[in-house]
Protein backbone atom coordinates (compact mmCIF):
# COMPACT_ATOMS: atom_id res chain seq x y z
CA UNK A 1 0.00 0.00 0.00
CA UNK A 2 1.04 3.47 -1.20
CA UNK A 3 1.85 5.29 2.53
CA UNK A 4 0.48 8.97 1.33
CA UNK A 5 -2.09 8.29 -1.27
CA UNK A 6 -3.56 11.49 -1.01
CA UNK A 7 -3.32 12.01 -4.87
CA UNK A 8 -5.12 8.90 -5.97
CA UNK A 9 -7.67 10.07 -3.54
CA UNK A 10 -8.22 12.91 -5.00
CA UNK A 11 -8.72 11.11 -8.04
CA UNK A 12 -11.05 9.38 -6.80
CA UNK A 13 -12.91 12.57 -5.37
CA UNK A 14 -12.79 11.88 -1.92
CA UNK A 15 -12.97 14.13 0.73
CA UNK A 16 -9.52 14.89 1.88
CA UNK A 17 -7.86 17.26 4.94
CA UNK A 18 -6.09 19.20 1.90
CA UNK A 19 -5.48 18.85 -1.37
CA UNK A 20 -2.44 16.88 -3.07
CA UNK A 21 0.36 18.63 -4.63
CA UNK A 22 3.04 17.86 -7.42
CA UNK A 23 4.73 19.89 -10.03
CA UNK A 24 4.79 19.75 -13.84
CA UNK A 25 8.31 19.26 -14.97
CA UNK A 26 9.37 18.68 -11.60
CA UNK A 27 11.84 15.86 -12.13
CA UNK A 28 14.31 18.15 -13.82
CA UNK A 29 15.86 21.28 -14.76
CA UNK A 30 15.43 24.07 -12.23
CA UNK A 31 17.04 21.74 -9.66
CA UNK A 32 20.99 21.48 -9.43
CA UNK A 33 21.41 17.86 -8.87
CA UNK A 34 19.42 17.37 -12.06
CA UNK A 35 21.89 19.87 -13.64
CA UNK A 36 25.08 17.88 -12.24
CA UNK A 37 23.84 14.91 -14.02
CA UNK A 38 22.76 16.92 -17.32
CA UNK A 39 26.76 17.83 -17.99
CA UNK A 40 27.46 14.42 -17.72
CA UNK A 41 24.66 12.72 -20.18
CA UNK A 42 23.20 14.04 -22.97
CA UNK A 43 18.68 14.08 -22.75
CA UNK A 44 18.04 10.70 -25.17
CA UNK A 45 20.78 9.29 -22.69
CA UNK A 46 19.30 10.32 -19.72
CA UNK A 47 15.17 9.31 -20.82
CA UNK A 48 17.23 5.83 -21.98
CA UNK A 49 19.40 4.88 -19.20
CA UNK A 50 16.94 3.30 -16.28
CA UNK A 51 19.58 4.47 -13.57
CA UNK A 52 19.74 7.97 -14.25
CA UNK A 53 15.77 8.46 -15.21
CA UNK A 54 14.95 6.97 -12.26
CA UNK A 55 17.25 9.31 -10.08
CA UNK A 56 16.18 12.32 -11.91
CA UNK A 57 12.12 11.26 -10.73
CA UNK A 58 12.87 10.16 -7.00
CA UNK A 59 15.10 14.30 -6.53
CA UNK A 60 12.39 16.54 -6.27
CA UNK A 61 10.21 14.36 -4.06
CA UNK A 62 13.49 13.83 -1.48
CA UNK A 63 14.07 17.98 -1.81
CA UNK A 64 10.76 18.96 -1.49
CA UNK A 65 8.12 16.15 -0.61
CA UNK A 66 5.76 16.70 -3.26
CA UNK A 67 2.27 13.86 -2.71
CA UNK A 68 3.45 12.39 -6.39
CA UNK A 69 6.67 11.57 -8.64
CA UNK A 70 6.09 11.77 -12.01
CA UNK A 71 8.63 9.55 -14.14
CA UNK A 72 11.34 11.33 -16.23
CA UNK A 73 10.82 10.92 -19.56
CA UNK A 74 9.75 12.79 -22.61
CA UNK A 75 6.88 12.70 -24.93
CA UNK A 76 9.25 12.09 -28.37
CA UNK A 77 10.08 8.61 -26.44
CA UNK A 78 6.74 7.85 -29.24
CA UNK A 79 8.02 9.02 -32.14
CA UNK A 80 11.53 7.68 -32.09
CA UNK A 81 9.86 3.93 -31.19
CA UNK A 82 7.91 4.54 -34.07
CA UNK A 83 11.08 4.77 -36.82
CA UNK A 84 10.98 8.38 -36.38
CA UNK A 85 14.44 9.96 -35.62
CA UNK A 86 14.59 12.13 -33.18
CA UNK A 87 17.14 14.55 -32.31
CA UNK A 88 17.49 17.13 -28.92
CA UNK A 89 19.60 19.82 -29.40
CA UNK A 90 21.48 22.03 -26.98
CA UNK A 91 19.68 25.65 -26.88
CA UNK A 92 16.97 24.33 -29.45
CA UNK A 93 14.83 22.06 -28.70
CA UNK A 94 13.60 18.96 -30.39
CA UNK A 95 14.14 18.02 -34.30
CA UNK A 96 13.20 15.85 -36.81
CA UNK A 97 15.21 15.52 -39.80
CA UNK A 98 13.08 14.00 -41.97
CA UNK A 99 9.23 15.41 -41.08
CA UNK A 100 6.28 13.62 -42.36
CA UNK A 101 4.52 15.77 -44.47
CA UNK A 102 2.75 13.49 -47.04
CA UNK A 103 1.28 9.78 -47.56
CA UNK A 104 4.43 8.05 -48.88
CA UNK A 105 5.59 9.83 -45.32
CA UNK A 106 2.55 8.03 -43.27
CA UNK A 107 2.82 4.79 -45.20
CA UNK A 108 6.62 4.36 -43.36
CA UNK A 109 5.78 5.17 -39.89
CA UNK A 110 5.18 1.64 -38.05
CA UNK A 111 3.47 0.55 -34.83
CA UNK A 112 5.88 -0.65 -33.21
CA UNK A 113 6.41 -3.14 -30.60
CA UNK A 114 6.12 -0.54 -27.59
CA UNK A 115 7.66 -3.61 -24.97
CA UNK A 116 10.80 -4.11 -27.07
CA UNK A 117 10.99 -0.51 -28.25
CA UNK A 118 10.41 1.46 -24.97
CA UNK A 119 11.48 -1.51 -22.74
CA UNK A 120 13.83 1.03 -21.02
CA UNK A 121 10.41 2.78 -19.92
CA UNK A 122 9.51 -0.02 -17.71
CA UNK A 123 12.60 -0.72 -16.52
CA UNK A 124 13.04 3.35 -15.17
CA UNK A 125 9.74 2.41 -13.95
CA UNK A 126 10.13 -0.64 -11.96
CA UNK A 127 13.16 1.05 -10.85
CA UNK A 128 11.28 4.30 -9.62
CA UNK A 129 9.11 2.66 -7.69
CA UNK A 130 11.68 0.47 -5.55
CA UNK A 131 13.44 4.25 -4.95
CA UNK A 132 9.85 4.99 -3.65
CA UNK A 133 9.31 2.27 -1.55
CA UNK A 134 5.52 3.10 -1.94
CA UNK A 135 5.86 6.62 -0.33
CA UNK A 136 4.30 8.57 -2.56
CA UNK A 137 2.40 7.28 -6.38
CA UNK A 138 3.74 7.39 -9.93
CA UNK A 139 2.65 9.09 -12.34
CA UNK A 140 3.51 7.82 -16.06
CA UNK A 141 2.56 10.20 -19.36
CA UNK A 142 2.53 10.13 -22.94
CA UNK A 143 2.00 13.17 -25.89
CA UNK A 144 -1.78 13.56 -26.99
CA UNK A 145 -1.50 12.10 -30.62
CA UNK A 146 -2.06 15.62 -31.53
CA UNK A 147 0.81 17.20 -29.84
CA UNK A 148 2.90 14.37 -31.54
CA UNK A 149 2.18 15.24 -34.89
CA UNK A 150 2.82 18.59 -34.21
CA UNK A 151 6.41 17.82 -33.76
CA UNK A 152 6.35 14.77 -36.53
CA UNK A 153 5.18 17.28 -39.11
CA UNK A 154 6.56 20.31 -38.11
CA UNK A 155 9.79 18.85 -37.41
CA UNK A 156 10.83 21.12 -34.28
CA UNK A 157 9.53 23.41 -32.10
CA UNK A 158 6.81 26.37 -33.53
CA UNK A 159 4.80 29.21 -32.29
CA UNK A 160 2.08 28.60 -34.66
CA UNK A 161 2.43 24.60 -36.22
CA UNK A 162 1.68 26.17 -39.44
CA UNK A 163 3.08 22.88 -41.42
CA UNK A 164 1.31 20.44 -39.10
CA UNK A 165 -2.02 22.66 -39.27
CA UNK A 166 -1.82 23.11 -42.91
CA UNK A 167 -0.99 19.24 -43.73
CA UNK A 168 -4.01 18.29 -41.28
CA UNK A 169 -6.12 20.43 -43.19
CA UNK A 170 -5.00 19.95 -47.06
CA UNK A 171 -4.33 15.77 -46.88
CA UNK A 172 -6.71 15.08 -43.61
CA UNK A 173 -7.04 11.33 -44.94
CA UNK A 174 -3.10 10.83 -44.14
CA UNK A 175 -3.00 13.09 -40.99
CA UNK A 176 -5.45 10.74 -39.47
CA UNK A 177 -3.58 7.78 -40.46
CA UNK A 178 -1.12 9.15 -38.72
CA UNK A 179 -3.10 10.29 -35.45
CA UNK A 180 -4.47 6.72 -35.14
CA UNK A 181 -0.90 5.00 -36.02
CA UNK A 182 -0.14 7.55 -32.68
CA UNK A 183 -2.77 6.70 -30.55
CA UNK A 184 -2.55 2.90 -31.26
CA UNK A 185 1.20 3.45 -29.96
CA UNK A 186 -0.04 5.84 -26.85
CA UNK A 187 -2.31 2.81 -25.70
CA UNK A 188 0.02 -0.05 -25.56
CA UNK A 189 2.82 2.22 -24.24
CA UNK A 190 0.72 3.73 -21.89
CA UNK A 191 -1.00 -0.18 -20.94
CA UNK A 192 2.64 -1.12 -20.36
CA UNK A 193 3.32 1.51 -18.38
CA UNK A 194 0.63 0.67 -15.76
CA UNK A 195 1.97 -2.80 -15.97
CA UNK A 196 4.81 -1.79 -15.15
CA UNK A 197 3.81 -0.01 -11.90
CA UNK A 198 2.93 3.85 -12.61
CA UNK A 199 -0.34 4.55 -10.10
CA UNK A 200 -2.22 6.76 -12.72
CA UNK A 201 -0.92 8.07 -16.41
CA UNK A 202 -1.43 12.24 -17.88
CA UNK A 203 -1.97 12.87 -21.34
CA UNK A 204 -0.13 15.95 -22.43
CA UNK A 205 -1.94 17.88 -25.10
CA UNK A 206 0.56 20.78 -25.26
CA UNK A 207 -0.57 22.27 -28.57
CA UNK A 208 -4.16 21.60 -28.05
CA UNK A 209 -4.89 25.13 -27.90
CA UNK A 210 -3.59 25.85 -31.10
CA UNK A 211 -6.47 24.67 -32.45
CA UNK A 212 -10.07 26.11 -33.29
CA UNK A 213 -12.70 24.34 -31.08
CA UNK A 214 -14.21 22.46 -33.98
CA UNK A 215 -10.45 21.50 -35.23
CA UNK A 216 -10.11 20.42 -31.10
CA UNK A 217 -12.64 17.57 -32.05
CA UNK A 218 -11.77 16.24 -35.59
CA UNK A 219 -7.46 16.47 -34.88
CA UNK A 220 -7.52 15.66 -30.92
CA UNK A 221 -9.96 15.05 -28.71
CA UNK A 222 -11.29 12.12 -30.40
CA UNK A 223 -8.00 10.60 -30.46
CA UNK A 224 -7.18 11.18 -26.87
CA UNK A 225 -10.83 10.07 -25.52
CA UNK A 226 -9.69 6.68 -27.37
CA UNK A 227 -6.71 6.70 -24.81
CA UNK A 228 -9.14 7.27 -22.35
CA UNK A 229 -11.37 4.56 -22.73
CA UNK A 230 -8.81 2.35 -23.52
CA UNK A 231 -7.31 2.93 -20.42
CA UNK A 232 -10.04 4.02 -17.79
CA UNK A 233 -10.04 0.32 -16.38
CA UNK A 234 -6.09 -0.11 -15.62
CA UNK A 235 -5.05 3.23 -14.17
CA UNK A 236 -7.02 7.61 -13.11
CA UNK A 237 -6.65 9.02 -16.57
CA UNK A 238 -5.58 12.76 -15.91
CA UNK A 239 -5.93 15.03 -19.54
CA UNK A 240 -4.32 18.15 -20.00
CA UNK A 241 -4.92 20.31 -22.90
CA UNK A 242 -2.70 23.14 -22.48
CA UNK A 243 -5.31 26.42 -23.54
CA UNK A 244 -8.03 24.09 -23.98
CA UNK A 245 -10.47 25.60 -21.79
CA UNK A 246 -13.00 26.02 -24.59
CA UNK A 247 -13.17 22.00 -24.71
CA UNK A 248 -13.37 21.46 -20.90
CA UNK A 249 -17.78 20.46 -20.80
CA UNK A 250 -16.78 17.90 -23.53
CA UNK A 251 -14.08 15.87 -21.62
CA UNK A 252 -15.60 16.28 -18.32
CA UNK A 253 -18.40 14.04 -20.04
CA UNK A 254 -15.62 11.24 -20.38
CA UNK A 255 -14.31 8.89 -18.40
CA UNK A 256 -11.17 10.90 -17.39
CA UNK A 257 -10.43 10.59 -13.68
CA UNK A 258 -9.30 14.52 -13.71
CA UNK A 259 -8.84 17.58 -16.12
CA UNK A 260 -5.59 19.64 -16.29
CA UNK A 261 -6.51 23.45 -16.22
CA UNK A 262 -3.65 26.06 -17.46
CA UNK A 263 -3.87 29.60 -16.09
CA UNK A 264 -6.09 31.36 -18.68
CA UNK A 265 -9.60 30.01 -16.47
CA UNK A 266 -10.36 30.97 -13.66
CA UNK A 267 -11.17 28.15 -11.11
CA UNK A 268 -14.73 28.95 -10.79
CA UNK A 269 -15.31 28.95 -15.08
CA UNK A 270 -13.28 25.81 -14.76
CA UNK A 271 -15.64 24.18 -12.11
CA UNK A 272 -18.62 25.70 -14.11
CA UNK A 273 -17.83 24.20 -17.47
CA UNK A 274 -16.97 20.59 -16.13
CA UNK A 275 -19.69 21.12 -13.69
CA UNK A 276 -17.77 19.74 -11.08
CA UNK A 277 -18.32 16.07 -12.56
CA UNK A 278 -14.19 15.39 -12.20
CA UNK A 279 -11.47 16.03 -10.55
CA UNK A 280 -9.57 19.25 -11.60
CA UNK A 281 -5.67 20.15 -11.67
CA UNK A 282 -3.59 23.00 -12.27
CA UNK A 283 -3.74 25.98 -12.48
CA UNK A 284 -0.84 28.55 -11.33
CA UNK A 285 1.06 30.12 -13.70
CA UNK A 286 4.48 28.90 -13.65
CA UNK A 287 5.96 32.42 -14.20
CA UNK A 288 4.07 33.18 -11.13
CA UNK A 289 6.96 31.13 -9.05
CA UNK A 290 9.14 34.25 -9.79
CA UNK A 291 6.99 35.96 -7.28
CA UNK A 292 8.18 36.82 -3.51
CA UNK A 293 7.63 33.46 -1.48
CA UNK A 294 5.77 35.27 0.84
CA UNK A 295 3.43 36.07 -2.26
CA UNK A 296 2.96 32.81 -4.10
CA UNK A 297 1.70 31.43 -0.60
CA UNK A 298 -1.24 33.35 -0.34
CA UNK A 299 -1.64 33.04 -4.36
CA UNK A 300 -1.87 29.49 -3.65
CA UNK A 301 -4.17 29.61 -0.72
CA UNK A 302 -6.76 31.63 -2.37
CA UNK A 303 -6.22 29.05 -5.72
CA UNK A 304 -7.41 26.04 -3.14
CA UNK A 305 -10.20 28.27 -1.51
CA UNK A 306 -11.21 29.34 -4.96
CA UNK A 307 -11.41 25.41 -6.36
CA UNK A 308 -12.51 24.06 -3.15
CA UNK A 309 -10.17 21.10 -1.21
CA UNK A 310 -11.93 18.11 -2.73
CA UNK A 311 -11.45 16.88 -6.26
CA UNK A 312 -8.61 19.09 -6.70
CA UNK A 313 -5.14 18.40 -7.41
CA UNK A 314 -2.71 21.51 -6.60
CA UNK A 315 0.03 22.14 -9.85
CA UNK A 316 1.17 24.43 -12.25
CA UNK A 317 -0.95 25.70 -15.48
CA UNK A 318 2.05 24.13 -17.19
CA UNK A 319 5.40 22.88 -16.46
CA UNK A 320 8.08 24.84 -14.14
CA UNK A 321 10.79 26.85 -15.74
CA UNK A 322 14.60 26.32 -15.45
CA UNK A 323 15.11 29.83 -13.51
CA UNK A 324 12.93 29.38 -10.52
CA UNK A 325 14.49 30.04 -7.64
CA UNK A 326 14.10 26.80 -5.33
CA UNK A 327 13.25 28.71 -1.86
CA UNK A 328 10.07 29.45 -4.43
CA UNK A 329 9.50 26.15 -5.61
CA UNK A 330 9.28 25.15 -1.85
CA UNK A 331 6.86 27.97 -1.09
CA UNK A 332 4.95 26.32 -3.53
CA UNK A 333 4.87 22.73 -1.69
CA UNK A 334 4.86 23.76 1.60
CA UNK A 335 1.68 26.07 1.30
CA UNK A 336 -0.36 23.02 -0.01
CA UNK A 337 0.64 21.18 3.31
CA UNK A 338 0.16 23.90 5.45
CA UNK A 339 -3.78 24.72 3.72
CA UNK A 340 -6.14 24.54 6.32
CA UNK A 341 -10.01 24.84 5.08
CA UNK A 342 -11.59 28.51 5.80
CA UNK A 343 -14.97 27.04 5.59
Amino acid sequence: MIKNDLFLRALKGETVNRPPVWMMRQAGRFLPEFMEIRKKYDFFTRCRTPELASEITVQPIRRFGMDAAILFSDILVIPQAMNIEVEMKPNFGPYLPNPVRDQKGVDKVIVPNVHETLDYVYKAIKMTKEKLNNEVPLIGFAGSPWTILCYVVQGQGSKTFDKAKEFCFTNPVAAHQLLQKITETTIAYLKAKVAAGVDAVQIFDSWGGMLSPVDYQEFSWQYINQIVEALKDEAPVIAFGKGCWFALEEMANSNVSALGVDWTITPQNARKFTQNKVTLQGNFDPSRLLSPPTEIKKMVHKMIDDFGKDKYIVNLGHGILPNIPLENAKAFIDAVKEYKSIK
